[in-house]
């Protein structure tokens, strides 16, 4: 899974996160290269620590991605009509 710049992925998962999906932010370690996914959902951070080798990535500069997340009737073709 590729990285992205950081605002281009908050633009994108912010619509998402409005309709009901849950979000958490995943990066690439700059130094040992392990993916690594924060534990935090629908927010973004600017850093990232490794929970493998413990350095500390700029994610900002590095680039980031997401995992979305749809729960049972969140995803908006689920909606069932109200009468």
């Amino acid at each position: 899974m590729a990285d992205h710049p950081i605002m281009e992925c908050i633009e994108r998962a912010a619509p998402l996160i409005e309709s009901g999906a849950t979000i958490h932010q995943k990066f690439t370690c700059l130094a040992c290269g392990s993916r690594q996914t924060m534990a935090e959902a629908n927010k973004f951070f600017t850093r990232g620590k490794c929970e493998e080798c413990g350095h500390i990535t700029n994610i900002e500069a590095q680039g980031c991605n997401y995992l979305v997340m749809w729960g049972k009737k969140t995803r908006p073709e689920d909606e069932s009509p109200k009468h």
